[in-house]
C-alpha cells in the first residue's frame, strides 16, 4: 500500500487509521488529554462557557498567507474571541478524499499545530474519515471551540447611538488572496491573506476596562454583513466614512479588475468593534501598540435614524445605503 497518498485503509479503523492518528495527528497536537485516547475528552469547564463550531471547504486549500488549516484554528478561534472568550479546547473532525497526498495533509496538519500554540488552545478530541476518490474535493475540515468567558455581555444586541466603530486592520485581503489563487493572478504586491488568530489582539483589549458592546471578525460578506447585522440586531443606524476605511492598493486593484465592492469581500483575521466613542482612541492606543494592529482606525459612528440601516459617507460629499452582499460573491473562501 502506498504511504505517499492517502487510502481508504486509512479511514477503515485498522491498523493503518491507528498509525495515521499516531504518527502523525497525536504526534502534532499532543496534550494529556488527547494523550488518554477516550471516546470523549473529559473537560474540566468553570464558569462561563462559549462553544462554537464551523466548517471549512476552502478552494484552494492553500493560498498566499495560508491553508485551510491555519484558517480552521484561527476562524474558529476568533469566534470565541468575539465573544470575549478564551479559547481553550477545540475538536478536529478530517474528511479526507481517497488519493489526498499525505505531504500536503502534514503541512496542513503543522500549520495547524503552528496557530494552536500562537492562543494556548488545545485539541483534544477528533474524528478522520476516508471517501472514495471523487466523492469529496480534496480535504474537508469541522473544528469545534469552547473558552472561558473572560468578558461577558458581548453582543450585537449592545450597540448604543454615540458608539464608535473600529476596525483592526485594512479589509479584504482573504477574499482577495482566494481570488487571485483561483484565477492564477500573480501580483508582484505580494497580496497575502489576513488570515490569523485574533485572541493575542483582544485579550490585550480585555485587561483594559474598555466597556466594549460588540465584537465581530468580518468573515463571509466583510464589513458590510457586520455593520449590517448589528445595526438590525440593535435597532440602530451606523454611519461609516468611506475613506476611512482601511482598504490596501492590491485590494483595490483587484476590486476594480472584478468589479467587487473591498467592503463585502471576506477577511479573515480582521474584527470589527463597537465602544463608547470617549474610548475609541485608547482602544486603538493599545490595538496598535500591543495588539499588532497597526491599521486599527475608527471607521465610523452608531446613531439612531434611520435604524436597521447602515449609511456610507463617501469622499465626493454624497451619501448612500451599504446594503447587505446579495448572492455568492465567492463560494468556498472558507
Amino acid at each position: 500500500m502506498s504511504t505517499n497518498s492517502i487510502q481508504l485503509a486509512h479511514g477503515g479503523g485498522g491498523l493503518e487509521m491507528n498509525k495515521l492518528i499516531r504518527n502523525l495527528f497525536f504526534k502534532a497536537f499532543d496534550n494529556c488529554i488527547l494523550r488518554n485516547e477516550e471516546d470523549a475528552a473529559l473537560l474540566n469547564l468553570q464558569g462561563p462557557t462559549a462553544f462554537t463550531t464551523d466548517s471549512f471547504t476552502v478552494s484552494p486549500l492553500f493560498f498566499a498567507g495560508g491553508d485551510i488549516g491555519k484558517l480552521a484554528i484561527a476562524g474558529t478561534v476568533n469566534d470565541l474571541a468575539m465573544m470575549g472568550a478564551e479559547p481553550q479546547y477545540l475538536s478536529l473532525g478530517v474528511i479526507i478524499e481517497e488519493g489526498f497526498p499525505m505531504a500536503s495533509l502534514e503541512t496542513i496538519v503543522a500549520s495547524m499545530a503552528s496557530e494552536l500554540k500562537k492562543c494556548g488552545a488545545k485539541i483534544v478530541c477528533g474524528d478522520t474519515k476516508v471517501v472514495p476518490k471523487g466523492c469529496a474535493d480534496g480535504l474537508f475540515l469541522n473544528t469545534t471551540g469552547v473558552g472561558r468567558i473572560v468578558k461577558p455581555g458581548l453582543s450585537a444586541k449592545r450597540l448604543m447611538p454615540g458608539d464608535a466603530i473600529l476596525v483592526s486592520g485594512d479589509i479584504g485581503r482573504h477574499g482577495a488572496a482566494i481570488l487571485m489563487a483561483r484565477e492564477g493572478l500573480e501580483l508582484e504586491s505580494g497580496l497575502v491573506s489576513d488570515c490569523a488568530t485574533l485572541w493575542g489582539a483582544v485579550e490585550q483589549l480585555l485587561v483594559h476596562p474598555f466597556d466594549i458592546h460588540a465584537m465581530r471578525d468580518a468573515t463571509r460578506g466583510g464589513l458590510s454583513a457586520v455593520l449590517n447585522e448589528w445595526a438590525a440586531a440593535s435597532d440602530v443606524m451606523i454611519e461609516v466614512d468611506e475613506a476611512a476605511v482601511p482598504v490596501s492598493d492590491e485590494v483595490k486593484g483587484l476590486c476594480e479588475l472584478y468589479g467587487f465592492e473591498a467592503t463585502d469581500l471576506a477577511n479573515e483575521g480582521t474584527f470589527v468593534m463597537a465602544l463608547p466613542a470617549a474610548q475609541a482612541d485608547g482602544a486603538l492606543e493599545v490595538l496598535k501598540r500591543f495588539g499588532h494592529c497597526e491599521n486599527a482606525v475608527i471607521i465610523g459612528r452608531v446613531g439612531e435614524s434611520p435604524a436597521g440601516r447602515v449609511i456610507l459617507h463617501t469622499p465626493w460629499g454624497s451619501n448612500r445605503y451599504l446594503d447587505l452582499p446579495a448572492g455568492e460573491l465567492l463560494p468556498r473562501i472558507c
